[in-house]
């Protein structure tokens, strides 16, 4: 088990971690979610062992993680860090950048372990490929076979998908978090993707300001988030008293509602008028406008500009 106890972490004078604490179960997928700069990177360093606590203790297991001050080389050795430059060798292959820390006392287990991390991350025909060759997304996903290599107990990932293409993205995500579940190797996931939360994250850990607002199974943040904040990081969201949808007798209630979750109807309470249709393949996403609030719901067809529509809660 990881436990993150009561932490923080400054840099000079300013708190960029304030007294969070967390635990995380062994093979557990953890996604951790937040607008720019609330401090998700700087929370896998820490994970990590990269920089030193100013408070709060890490525990992976019972033994403590500890930063620089007390490690000639930071980082600890059953964890895996995967920042956002890759830390690849370019005058070497690929093959030899995953195999860089596998023993060369068994030279054909070596090559099996090679290839079958080239397979997981789809980099095989790359194999005897420079690095230095290489676009930024297949450097990436070189990066996270590298990672993978000697199989840590938690694995740490900062933006890992972000510049791999989505066409890539999707098989990627579904080959790498099915290996991790079948190692139970601990993942914690620091992204701007709603996908690696809602798909594959066993639960949510949201950041605001260096603060944790919520941790919470994927589903249920998403189904009830607690306040705008946490369910604009998973799209448009609208912000919608309830007496501008129906008529009520109780308090007034403020209903956080995506696009999916309002619909058009032949007439009613709250009406609105279309400002753009935006194709989205299966759907439109239409921008409207109440009393000067952008509204967002989805349509089977487009409507046209400056068009009034009434809508109604699904």
């Amino acid at each position: 088990m990881l436990q993150v106890k009561n932490i923080t972490f400054s840099y000079k004078q300013y708190n960029v971690i304030k007294n969070i604490d967390f635990s995380v179960n062994k093979g557990q997928n953890i996604a951790i979610i937040g607008e720019s700069g609330c401090g998700k990177s700087t929370l896998l360093k820490l994970i990590y062992g990269l920089y030193d606590l100013n408070e709060g203790q890490i525990f992976w297991n019972d033994q403590e993680v500890l930063g620089p001050k007390f490690h000639l080389v930071p980082g600890m050795p059953y964890m895996k860090y995967l920042a956002q430059d890759f830390d690849l060798m370019p005058f070497i292959t690929v093959a030899e950048n995953v195999g860089k820390y596998l023993s060369n006392i068994h030279p054909e287990k070596k090559q099996k372990r090679i290839n079958e991390l080239l397979e997981i991350v789809e980099m095989t025909a790359y194999s005897n490929i420079k690095a230095k060759f290489l676009s930024g997304g297949q450097q990436q996903r070189v990066a996270l076979a590298k990672v993978l290599a000697l199989e840590p107990e938690v694995l740490l990932l900062d933006e890992p998908f972000s510049q791999i293409d989505n066409f890539r993205k999707n098989s990627l995500r579904r080959n790498l978090f099915s290996y991790l579940k079948s190692k139970e190797i601990t993942c914690l996931v620091a992204t701007h993707d709603s996908t690696d939360s809602l798909s594959f994250a066993d639960e949510t850990l949201v950041l605001n300001k260096g603060e944790i607002v919520v941790k919470e199974k994927s589903t249920h943040l998403y189904k009830q988030p607690i306040n705008k904040y946490v369910a604009s990081l998973f799209g448009d969201v609208n912000e919608i008293k309830s007496s501008q949808l129906i008529d009520i007798d109780c308090d007034d209630e403020i209903l956080l509602l995506f696009p999916n979750q309002l619909k058009m109807v032949a007439s009613g309470k709250f009406k609105v008028k279309v400002k753009h249709s935006f194709f989205k393949g299966s759907h439109f996403l239409i921008q409207a406008e109440a009393n000067e609030t952008p509204i967002f719901f989805e349509h089977n067809s487009e409507l046209k500009i400056n068009s009034e529509v009434f809508l109604s809660k699904k």
